[in-house]
Parts: C-alpha cells; structure tokens; sequence
C-alpha cells in the first residue's frame, strides 16, 4: 500500500470538495485553516461561482487579493465575488474567525498566494505563515467605522468592458458601505460629469497613478478640485490636449489663461509626484518653468512628447532644482532645431551622477547641437538606454561620439540614428553606403567597449513609412525587401 504524502493528500481532499459544491459549502466552516486559500484558488480557476461566494462571504484573511487571480476579466466570477461581499454587509456580525479588511481587485502580483502555494506544498515555513501577506494599509478613520477596504485599478473610457461597468455600477450603490479605492486610473476622452461622478465614489486622495486624456484645457479646469485631493500622487501622465484655436475676443483668451494658471498651482499640492509626463500638452508652451518651480520634491522621471517647446521652456532645465536629480529624460518629438540647446548641457552637468535613460528621438537636432551637449552627455555614468532616433547628424560627429563614450560601462540599449552620408540627392537611403557606415560606427564602437544591444536607423521611407535598422542583422524598409 503506497503511502500520501501531505501535499499530495490536499490535493485530493481539494478535488474531492469541488466535485460536490453542496458539501464543499457545507464544510467550509470546518476546513483546516491552511486549506481555504488553496480552495479558493481552485474554486476561482473552476468558476465555481457558488462555491466562490460562500467563502468570501466567510474569508479568514486580512485581504483577499484576488485581483492576482484574474488574468483576464470575467464578469461571472468578479459577480460571484462581489456578491459575496454582500452577503457580509448584509450580516449583523461577521464570523468569529474572520478578520477581513480588504478585497484587492487590482491584476497585479500578490505575495498572498506565494505565501500560501508554499503552504499548500509543504514548503511554507511557520514563520512566514505568521506574515501579514497584504500591502494595503486601512487608513485608521476607516478602520474605525470598520469598513471593508475594495481597491481597484480603473479604466475609463468610451469602451469600458461590461466586466468594469458592472463594478463601476455596483461601487456607486454601495459607496456608504465600504471604502472604495483606486490606486491606478486612466480616463480616456470621458465626459467630464461622469468622470467627476466616479472621482466621487473613488475618493482621489488615495490615487497614486493618473492618466487624463481630454480634449482641451477647460474640461481640464473642472478636475481642479480632485486634483488638488490627489495628495498621494506619484505618477501623472496628460495627454493630447489641444489648445484652443477659436478664441472670441479677449474674454476666451482670458479664461483660458485663467484656467491654466489655475492648472499649474496644482502641481504646488502634489507632495509625492516623482513621475510626469505629458504629451502633446500645447497649452503648456512658455509655462514650463511655472510648473517646474511649483514641484514640492525633486521628479525622478520627465516625459515631455510631441510638444512645441519655447526657448524659454528650454532655458527651464538648467535652473530648477526639481530636475536635478532625474533618472528618467524623455523628448521624443521635441524640435529643438532651432533652439538653442547650451541649458540642456547644463541640465546634463547637473544630472551626469544620476541620469539613467535619455530620449531625444525626433528632436531633429543637427551636427552643431550635438557638439554643444557632448562635453556633459559623455560624462552621463549610470546611462542605460539612450535614444537619437531621427536626428540629423554626419558621420564625424557620430563617430567623435562613439569614440568617447568608454564611461558608459553601464549601457544597456543604444540607438542612433543612420549618418546624413546614407542618402542620396534625392534624399533616398543607399543600402550599400548604409550598411558600410553602420558597420563602420559598429567597429569604432566596438575597439572602446562592447555594446550590448546597439542599433542605427534612418528616418522614416516617405513611401513606406518604415525605417532601414542595422544591428546585429540589417532591416530594411519594405521598398526594399
């Protein structure tokens, strides 16, 4: 007669109560401690939607993360869940052993079911059973009142999946009920009202992440108020706003003014914002060193993308102490062609300690910039990634580049752009002349250090609208393939 063992016993006595849902549900106040995790998972990954709902309605944990366990939506199971969260609210006490303070809807990675896999298997030892597996904090005021913490990421858009608008629909009637949280949210082109509507229910004081796209600096005017609410913000991405070009007199001049100066006092509350990033925000040009001196700590990460910057804007960089300590610079789409770039050489003097990734693709910057930033850029240490994408440089300075770069022991992807000699008179890339020189640059490279992933592009083909890559194998466009 073969002998169990453990693990392998838990697994069977967990098959044998899913295949009988009537005595799984019957048993659960008597299942062992170290098995209802396990159970759950296996009920969640069956859908087993009755069985589902019974044990959040009797969950022993302080979280329940089940978020982690939905690699995509399902309307059925996140239905089951959260009619299990009803039937606790409905209860006037909550079982003896339950001591529930959170339901995590997020999908992301939970050191909860790490902690009880290795339970399940034998491996977990009794000290980490003794852990508090959860990473959501309940704010004390709440606990006080004792309501069930149910955090969320959301995503508002025009096309919201039936999955989200069932929990936007059931969060709404339930807002007295239960602290509603949501960490990370993205509104994309949503009417104003409704927007302001879930910022109501989802308070924004808890929002960490926040993505706003919307169509111009007016509507952006109405989130005045939950802004200034989003205390524990750290990541802010605006995108697409488009200025308004159809001003009546001087009075729509004025409120748009009005409007943003009233958006940039903002940043002045953002007490945690390290990441910002805003693309094709126009309204912002000759403004950006309003927002810079309002940030209230030092941003680890800038993205400013297909936007038409000033001189002044420029000028910004070198003087604002809250990029001086940036790990993080991206430019893509910037024209700097004709601007004068010596205050990015001083933002790079201050930065060469720190800066880790720089993007200055599309900035179609030319031979004489690219002489005026490399006396600071090659002094850049802790450079991983560095972009040059669609700028406009010949061969000499491409090469004086590569020969000085012996510093960046660190780099990991590096990307620049096909020397101005690959063209023709027609402005048409020579297949030949492009995979010479590139390979000429590679070599250059090569007797300083050893590139990791390096790469040389030309611009985009203007009938294909691909670009030639030459890196370890040569690309060309589809005009030539």
């Amino acid at each position: 007669m073969s002998v169990q063992t453990p693990s392998t016993l838990q697994k069977l006595a967990l098959q044998a109560l899913l295949r009988d849902e009537a005595l799984a549900m019957s048993s659960l106040v008597e299942v062992p401690f170290l098995l209802f995790p396990a159970l759950f998972k296996e009920a969640f990954a069956g859908r087993v939607k009755k069985l589902i709902k019974a044990m959040v309605a009797t969950w022993t944990f302080p979280c329940l993360p089940v978020g982690a366990l939905m690699k995509s939506p399902n309307l059925e199971t996140l239905q089951a869940v959260l009619d299990g969260i009803d039937m606790r609210l409905t209860r006037e006490s909550h079982p003896s052993r339950g001591k529930f303070q959170v339901l995590d809807l997020r999908n992301v990675h939970h050191t909860f079911w790490d902690i009880w896999a290795g339970a399940e298997d034998g491996s977990c030892s009794s000290e980490s059973l003794d852990e508090k597996p959860t990473v959501v904090k309940v704010c004390r005021r709440y606990a006080r009142r004792r309501q069930l913490k149910v955090v969320a990421d959301l995503c508002l858009s025009p096309h919201h999946d039936e999955t989200q608008a069932y929990f936007l629909k059931w969060a709404q009637q339930r807002k007295d009920s239960l602290h509603l949280c949501c960490i990370n949210m993205k509104i994309w082109a949503m009417p104003v009202d409704f927007v302001l509507d879930i910022l109501n229910v989802f308070h924004p004081e808890h929002i960490e992440k926040f993505k706003l796209n919307t169509e111009n600096v007016f509507n952006l005017a109405r989130f005045a108020p939950c802004f200034w609410q989003m205390r524990n913000l750290h990541k802010l991405l605006l995108a697409r706003f488009c200025k308004n070009n159809f001003k009546i007199a001087n009075r729509t001049g004025y409120r748009e003014d009005k409007c943003v100066k009233e958006f940039i006092s903002i940043f002045s509350k953002f007490n945690c914002l390290q990441h910002l990033s805003m693309c094709g925000v126009h309204f912002l040009t000759d403004h950006t060193n309003q927002v810079f001196r309002c940030l209230m700590i030092p941003l680890e990460s800038l993205s400013i993308t297909h936007y038409q910057i000033s001189q002044s804007d420029l000028d910004s960089f070198s003087c604002c102490q809250s990029l001086f300590q940036l790990k993080h610079l991206e430019m893509k789409g910037v024209v700097l062609q004709v601007l004068d770039v010596r205050p990015l050489r001083g933002f790079l003097e201050k930065v060469v300690k720190t800066l880790e990734t720089l993007n200055l693709q599309g900035c179609r910057m030319k031979d004489s910039q690219l002489n005026v930033l490399l006396p600071s850029l090659i002094q850049c240490s802790q450079l991983t990634k560095i972009n040059f994408y669609s700028n406009d440089f010949f061969m000499p300075i491409l090469k004086n580049l590569l020969q000085h770069t012996a510093i960046w022991s660190k780099m990991n992807v590096e990307q620049y752009p096909a020397p101005l000699e690959c063209y023709d008179e027609c402005a048409q890339v020579s297949v030949e002349r492009f995979a010479q020189l590139c390979q000429d640059l590679m070599d250059t490279l090569r007797a300083i250090r050893q590139p990791k992933s390096l790469s040389f592009a030309t611009r985009e083909c203007h009938k294909c609208g691909e670009c030639c890559v030459y890196g370890k194998r040569a690309r060309l466009c589809f005009c030539w393939r």
